[in-house]
């Protein structure tokens, strides 16, 4: 387990991407769980819900491979308060088979979910006018 934890570090430190904020349309023909429409800059993210006009923060997100195999942070903000973040991710990530493993809402609120041999932490923190989301994906080391 920690030498893959240690090659995870290297090769997150090794990625690197460009940008700062990506915007997002919710008018993508993509589609998702129910019909959802999938962001066109999160559709190589399958297994993770992304609620409608988010904008990926590309200078503070990482990541390595894609499909059900990615891993790495996810970095963005959504027009939207906290708490309906928080509810958002309550009620989506069951229906992408995600198990609940903790979950604290306070200031900055943190959910764990495992799937199969992954784990994702979820940070949502409120900003002045809408939230930060930080989702963190990692082998669960099962």
């Amino acid at each position: 387990m920690k030498k893959f934890a240690s090659l995870f570090v290297i090769l997150l430190m090794l990625t690197s991407c460009i940008g700062s904020k990506a915007p997002v349309t919710s008018n993508s023909s993509l589609g998702g769980v129910d019909g959802d429409v999938i962001p066109p800059s999160f559709a190589q993210f399958p297994d993770i819900p992304f609620p409608e006009q988010t904008l990926m923060d590309l200078s503070e997100s990482k990541v390595l491979g894609s499909g059900d195999a990615w891993m790495g942070s996810i970095v963005f903000a959504a027009p939207y308060n906290a708490s309906a973040m928080f509810d958002f991710y309550m009620s989506e990530m069951p229906k992408f088979e995600w198990k609940q493993i903790a979950v604290v809402r306070s200031k900055i609120s943190h959910m764990v979910y495992t799937r199969k041999d992954r784990v994702v932490q979820i940070l949502i923190e409120a900003t002045t006018t809408s939230s930060k989301v930080t989702l963190t994906v990692s082998p669960s080391g099962h």
